[in-house]
């Protein structure tokens, strides 16, 4: 599995210096489509590369990497130039997320092309590329077994995604893996570094094995079965026995 993901960050890195050597050469905006938050993730990373991340509104999980050329300042981009969002609307049925994404690809629509869909009370908000608008508005007319009514809006109308998360702080001897691990999911050292050993946790998105791998402010932990966390301060003072305070942020 590993492998795998090495690989397929290698053709993203691929894409994406082409695309930001287009952007310099053409001196013109070039992007991706809509990004697994893994694969953002992996992108940020890349001081070379300086991706402008967006998925249309605030706190978007799916995103595409927007490369700027030199002429453009990062305050001059305007998102609505580049994505869309669509309101859809179901009188008579709660579909789920679920749902949703089914009918949607059943239209041919691939997954890149669509970022976050956020569902709420009478319906859902989505955002997708321009390219498939206008398929998305005249042909999505049902989702599971309901009628629905799609509609443009601009992106500033669509809801910011709801972020919910309780903190939690404890404290470890250092910020590895495993002992963060622990203390977010309320484990102890062992069942945390078997877990990591399962391959069952997840750092910024991709699976780790390596339990003393050390963590920083910011870092993304999952833990099949138990949920997701963000470390929010990773060691910024210690108890009197030596001990650093760390404070997550548990979704």
């Amino acid at each position: 599995m590993r492998e795998e993901n090495g690989k397929e960050f290698e053709a993203l890195f691929r894409r994406a210096e082409d695309l930001a050597e287009r952007a310099e050469r053409s001196g013109s905006v070039t992007h991706t489509g809509f990004l697994t938050p893994a694969e953002s993730y992996a992108l940020s990373q890349r001081s070379d590369l300086s991706p402008l991340l967006h998925g249309g509104g605030d706190c978007c999980e799916r995103q595409c990497a927007f490369f700027l050329p030199d002429w453009m300042p990062a305050e001059d981009f305007d998102p609505a130039e580049y994505l869309c969002a669509i309101e859809i609307k179901t009188p008579f049925g709660s579909p789920e997320h679920r749902d949703y994404m089914g009918a949607i690809l059943g239209l041919g629509i691939g997954r890149e092309w669509i970022g976050d869909i956020t569902v709420r009370e009478g319906g859902a908000w989505l955002f997708c590329l321009p390219s498939v608008k206008e398929h998305l508005l005249l042909n999505l007319d049902k989702v599971g077994r309901w009628g629905v009514k799609a509609r443009e809006a601009a992106l500033s109308e669509a809801p910011a995604a709801e972020r919910e998360y309780r903190e939690i702080r404890f404290s470890v001897q250092s910020p590895r893996l495993d002992a963060v691990c622990a203390g977010m999911f309320r484990l102890s050292r062992t069942a945390a570094a078997e877990a990591i050993a399962a391959g069952l946790v997840n750092l910024n998105y991709q699976v780790c094995l390596k339990p003393d791998a050390a963590l920083k402010e910011g870092d993304i932990l999952s833990l099949r079965g138990r949920g997701k966390g963000k470390l929010l301060s990773a060691g910024d003072t210690r108890s009197k026995k030596g001990r650093l305070f760390v404070t997550a942020g548990m979704y």
